[in-house]
């Protein structure tokens, strides 16, 4: 059976660990509008029933408990998404080589065919002045 040879990209992910798949898969969960739509939901949801509570506001305004836990989320995702960002910057670096080599290769194939290009433009040329002087001798 034929095995297809991985690119860069499969190499990459193939390399990571559970804790760096966990980061990206977070980083990419908190960069999407779902989740967007739903902290606001649960926000929106928060601040009304601490408005309409009548025996209990276990968060009054000006919600202190829901900041707490903006500020307890924003210190854990801030190095998640960091750390994403890390990542994404080796994968462009890795990407960056690997298009300079298929650059460098393509450049050498490139070269090869214009020399046999112009071996062949050579060969005609010299084939057309035997001709030309065969034609030359037989006119004299």
């Amino acid at each position: 059976m034929l095995q297809r040879q991985k690119n860069w990209f499969q190499r990459h992910i193939d390399s990571m660990d559970f804790g760096e798949r966990l980061a990206d898969a977070v980083a990419a969960g908190m960069g999407s509008w779902r989740f967007i739509i739903i902290q606001t939901i649960i926000v929106a949801a928060w601040m009304v029933l601490n408005a309409v509570a009548y025996i209990s506001h276990w968060d009054p305004y000006p919600y202190i408990l829901l900041n707490l836990l903006f500020s307890t989320q924003a210190a854990y995702a801030a190095p998640i998404i960091m750390m994403a960002q890390n990542r994404q910057s080796d994968r462009d670096r890795v990407k960056a080589d690997e298009d300079f080599q298929t650059n460098i290769d393509a450049k050498k194939e490139i070269e090869q065919l214009q020399i046999r290009l112009n071996n062949i433009d050579i060969e005609k040329l010299d084939k057309i002045i035997a001709l030309l002087e065969k034609l030359d001798k037989q006119q004299s």
